[in-house]
This record gives structure tokens, C-alpha cells and sequence, in this order.
């Protein structure tokens, strides 16, 4: 899992869902989890 500032490019990716738990924001790909993210 990546820390990022901005999730805005991994949203766009085929699969991904925005989550947000415990107050931050979470990328979540099952297609492709290299791509799983959180915001810092």
C-alpha cells in the first residue's frame, strides 16, 4: 500500500473504490491490488 497526497489518479484506474475508515481516505483495487492506497 502506497502513501499518497493525492488520490485523485488512482481513482480513475479500472476497479477502484474510494473507502474512507478511521478518517482517512482509502484506495481499494481488487483487480489490482499493487494499486490499493491511502492518503497521508
Amino acid at each position: 500500500m502506497k502513501n499518497r497526497n493525492s488520490l485523485s489518479s488512482l481513482k480513475k484506474k479500472d476497479g477502484s473504490i474510494v473507502v474512507r475508515r478511521r478518517g482517512r481516505n482509502f484506495i481499494v483495487n481488487k483487480k489490482n491490488p499493487r494499486w490499493n492506497a491511502r492518503q497521508a
